[in-house]
């Protein structure tokens, strides 16, 4: 029986990702399927709308098996990084035969072609990049002009331009994870429908919105004002975690701490942090004297360059959040990929993928956290605790979820 793979994050799940899910499952023929979903921080450097654990909800009343968790070391990373740890997980599984994700494009032939080359990380892909930047270029244009101008034989105004979709970007870095691993993993990718990856408004005749949309009408309107863009079983929690007041989280609820972190610190400690470059200490320092207002949209605004995306500040900011020190995520470090597999939440059928797993994952398999213990776990338990900190109205058995949830069982 075929098991399909996905790395999702359902910042909250809505109809899109119910596309998406029965699209694969079609393309891929497989019957059975396990989600690697991102915690309570994300990609783009966001806190998640919801916990993990509604989130979780939300994958297996669609129809997902087995839920794992992206270690946060891995969850808010740049693509490369994002990728690797997701695709080590699946790949560890032992268990997971297909991938399949969203891609503009909807062709991976190109992006497979590309993803080979850049795999073996050649030397004039560095010097590409490097040149790029040194001109101003913001990292993620660097990396597509860079790359796109190593595909021999290739459009590489093309190329160059595929790659500043952010799926097909994304799909790209799974691809060159699956390749460095020599995973037997089959890639797939399924087209984008609807509203873009950054449309910031819902649609007003479609049933498929943005996820960004999404949240948007569920910060100015509660879960009734997406209701036309989510399913019925995702509506149903959204209604019971503002009701219980464990939601809505966005960035302003973390502006006090985020803050009180750059004041604390010198710039030099700053500096000292996960994704603090090229002297953004003393911008983030000096930033602070000039803030109309304190929030994080101001500190947002006003350290915004040219060269920095809205995505990579962002990152920076949670990693200032969560205390992530530069030296325990180098390149090096990273690239070990993550230690130990955790179990979120299951169903029947995920049940017996479970069992499957213990026998023919390369990774410890966790279903309660006293099983062990590894220096990403005590990341992801302190970014839960923060994140269950930010909400409406905090409650300690929230922010020790953790150690106090058993995984969900539908």
């Amino acid at each position: 029986m075929k098991t399909l793979g996905m790395i999702v994050e359902y910042n909250p799940l809505h109809n899109g990702h119910v596309h998406h899910w029965e699209e694969s499952l079609r393309i891929t023929g497989a019957q059975r399927t396990v989600a690697v979903m991102s915690g309570p921080f994300l990609q783009r450097g966001e806190p998640a709308i919801t916990d993990k654990w509604s989130r979780t909800e939300m994958a297996l009343a669609m129809g997902v098996d087995l839920v794992l968790e992206l270690p946060v070391a891995y969850a808010v990373q740049p693509a490369e990084w994002f990728a690797r740890g997701a695709v080590a997980l699946l790949h560890a599984t032992g268990i997971v035969d297909a991938l399949c994700f969203g891609s503009e494009s909807g062709d991976i032939a190109p992006l497979r072609a590309l993803a080979r080359v850049l795999a073996a990380e050649p030397a004039e892909l560095k010097a590409g990049i490097a040149q790029r930047l040194s001109s101003g270029t913001s990292y993620p244009a660097a990396y597509a002009g860079a790359a796109a101008a190593l595909a021999a034989g290739a459009d590489g105004a093309a190329l160059a331009a595929l790659m500043q979709q952010p799926n097909n970007t994304l799909g790209l870095h799974y691809l060159i994870a699956l390749e460095r691993l020599g995973s037997t993993i089959k890639p797939f990718t399924v087209t984008r429908t609807g509203s873009g990856y950054h449309e910031a408004v819902a649609p007003a005749d479609g049933i498929i919105a943005s996820a960004t949309a999404i949240r948007r009408l569920l910060l100015d309107g509660g879960p009734e004002a997406a209701s036309p863009y989510i399913p019925a079983a995702t509506l149903e929690i959204l209604r019971r975690e503002w009701q219980a007041e464990r939601a809505p989280l966005h960035w302003e609820a973390f502006s006090q701490p985020l803050l009180n972190a750059l004041i604390t610190r010198s710039p030099q400690q700053l500096a000292e942090l996960h994704e603090v470059t090229e002297g953004l200490e003393h911008r983030l320092r000096q930033s602070l004297y000039t803030l109309p207002q304190p929030s994080v949209e101001a500190l947002l605004t006003a350290i915004k360059t040219r060269r920095y995306t809205r995505t990579k500040l962002q990152r920076m900011c949670a990693h200032i959040l969560l205390n992530h020190a530069k030296a325990d995520m180098t390149p090096d470090e990273l690239a070990k990929g993550p230690g130990y597999i955790r179990v979120l939440g299951f169903n029947r059928a995920g049940r017996e993928l479970l069992a499957r797993m213990k026998q023919t994952a390369t990774l410890p398999v966790w279903v309660k956290l006293s099983a062990g213990s590894h220096p990403h776990l005590d990341w992801d338990t302190a970014a839960a605790a923060i994140h269950a900190a930010g909400m409406p109205r905090p409650a300690i058995r929230g922010m020790y979820a953790d150690y106090l949830r058993p995984p969900i069982m539908v």
